[in-house]
This record gives C-alpha cells, structure tokens and sequence, in this order.
C-alpha cells in the first residue's frame, strides 16, 4: 500500500498535469477536494473536466433547471479558486442522463488531447452495491466514458480523427488513471489532513446543494478518518484513497 505523507515534489517527483474527469459540479470537492489541495500546494497543475451541467441538483423549486446549471458552474469556480484550481472545462451535458456513448467519448478524449495529462482522476466505473451514493449512474457512466477516452480514443490518432484533421488535437497517452471512491479496493493513499478546512470551504461553495447540510465538516472528517485508518495512518490523520492504474 503506497501514501502521500508528504508532497509529491518534496520526494523529487516533477510538476504534474493532473485532469479530473468526473460527472458532476461538486463530485471533486466530495470526493478528491483534499487531494486537489494538496496537489496544488505541491505546484502541480490541476484541471477539473466537468461532464454534465447538474442541471438536475438542489432542492429550490423556484430556480429553474437553466439557472441551477448556471449557478452550479458558478459555484464550482469558486469552489475550485479555494483549492488552487483555476482551469475548468464544462462539457454540458444533461444532469442523470449520462450514457457513455461514441459522442461522449470523443469529447472527452477532446479534453485530454487538450489538456495532454499526466494523470486522469475519475470516478469508478463499477456500481459499489454497499454505496448508494456512490454508485449514482452517473457515476459510474463517468468512470466508463473516461476510461475508454483514455484507452483507447485519446493515444489513437485514428480514434475520432475528425479531432486531429479538424482541430488539430494530436494522440496523447495517459500514463496513469487514479479512480477515486473506491473503499476497501483502493492501494493508494493521499494524506489530506493539511487540506481538510479547505475542502471543506470549497464544499460550502456548493450552497445550492450543501446549505441544508448541518453537519457537513463532521461528515467529511468521518469519511477522511476511515479513509486514513484503511491506510494505517497514525491518529488524527486524514486520507483519500484511490485504485491506481497504469495505462501507459
């Protein structure tokens, strides 16, 4: 089992280019919000792919479903400026109707031929049955969308050709996918006690759909605290965990 217990750049390892792909506005500042923090702290450069528009979040009935996608880009901005992110793609597409299709796939290996990463975040391809959350189709309609740009549509230059004939985006081959919310499946931890108040604040961000938790600090400290014991930190301490992947 590997640790970030310190910086990345602290033990050597250059600059990244890290791209998080994930389904919707909010689902980094839950799930990999720490992690960002830290990242940037390190100077790594994070960017953050959001697929749908969350027109189909909150809980205001008088906000019409055009405003709310609106709002909700809006409060990832702010939300990613608090964790040191400040490169954003929005991809658009409809809230709870994500299907991972050949259009899908294209645009998302259009944003890693633009962005040219070293390592994709996104969310698990695979429904946890224990995790209702995080298994939202939407979820894991991400996870298989992205997987498949990485490999093959982003490293194949006949892959959607029309992105290297008409735009230009030459093949570009990830060297490694992290997928996050994994449990007991993940062999990979970042230590994100330093980040914690952060996350948190970016999180608040996201008031249309966290204003109505009350305790939304706790909550977040209690999934860092079991994140941090399955990867046998000492007391006290804070974790995201991740399955990762080599795809060179």
């Amino acid at each position: 089992m590997e640790s970030d217990q310190t910086p990345e750049t602290e033990r050597g390892t250059a600059p990244l280019t890290i791209l998080v792909m994930v389904a919707h506005p909010d689902d980094i500042d839950f799930g990999n919000g720490g992690s960002v923090a830290t990242w940037t702290d390190a100077g790594h450069r994070v960017v953050y792919c959001l697929i749908t528009d969350g027109d189909a979040g909150g809980f205001d009935e008088e906000v019409s479903r055009t405003d709310m996608a609106t709002l909700r880009r809006e409060e990832q901005q702010a939300a990613g400026a608090i964790l040191g992110v400040d490169e954003f793609h929005f991809l658009g597409w409809p809230d709870g109707r994500l299907y991972v299709t050949h259009e899908l796939r294209r645009d998302l290996a259009r944003v890693i031929r633009q962005v040219r990463p070293d390592r994709v975040v996104t969310q698990s391809p695979t429904r946890n049955l224990r995790s209702m959350y995080g298994s939202h189709p939407d979820h894991t309609a991400a996870g298989e969308a992205v997987m498949c740009a990485v490999y093959p549509d982003a490293r194949n230059p006949f892959a959607h050709p029309e992105l290297l004939a008409e735009e230009g985006l030459a093949a570009h081959t990830v060297a490694e996918v992290w997928i996050s919310h994994m449990g007991e499946g993940a062999d990979h931890y970042v230590d994100t006690t330093d980040a914690f108040e952060r996350k948190v604040d970016a999180l608040r961000a996201h008031k249309s759909q966290t204003a109505h938790m009350d305790d939304l600090s706790g909550r977040m400290w209690g999934w860092g605290r079991s994140q941090a014991k399955a990867a046998e930190f000492g007391e006290k301490r804070l974790a995201e965990g991740y399955l990762v992947l080599d795809t060179r």
